[in-house]
């Protein structure tokens, strides 16, 4: 159906490389002119500036839902004005003791164009299909909640 590319370009320029000293930024290039800096989480040695892995999957996520909650509204005719998520990732130990993204709450505040009512039993019904249909959600194994 159709490839998504990302360039992750990194470089040691001549620092010394030992677990604590190395440098964790690196580049994401998307082959378009966008290039996002990015970088270990700070509690991973990383530099908090740039945008951390387990960030970037957080908004991921939150940007699939948005996405095709929007997509639905609109098939619908449920003009959106605004769509905004506070969407949180949660960095668990799992069973064997490692650390993995485990669960990403997702927080949105919808609002819809004047006229437009949409009752709690609708909305919550969207997110659901929503959550359904988003590519990413379908594509991974951590929880992925709506609290709304």
């Amino acid at each position: 159906m159709s490839e998504h590319r990302a360039t992750l370009t990194w470089q040691r320029d001549g620092a010394e490389f030992t677990y604590k000293t190395y440098s964790r930024a690196h580049r994401w290039d998307f082959g378009d002119g966008h290039v996002v800096e990015a970088s270990a989480a700070a509690d991973f040695l990383g530099d908090p500036a740039r945008v951390d892995p387990e960030q970037a999957y957080t908004a991921a996520l939150s940007s699939c839902h948005a996405l095709t909650f929007l997509a639905l509204c609109a098939l619908q005719k449920l003009t959106v004005e605004r769509y905004t998520d506070e969407a949180v990732g949660f960095l668990e130990k799992a069973e064997d003791g490692k650390p993995w993204l485990a669960r990403v709450e997702l927080h949105p505040t919808i609002v819809f164009a004047e006229g437009v009512e949409v009752d709690p039993a609708k909305l919550a019904e969207l997110h659901e299909k929503a959550h359904h249909e988003c590519f990413l959600a379908r594509s991974v194994k951590t929880q992925i909640e709506v609290v709304a």
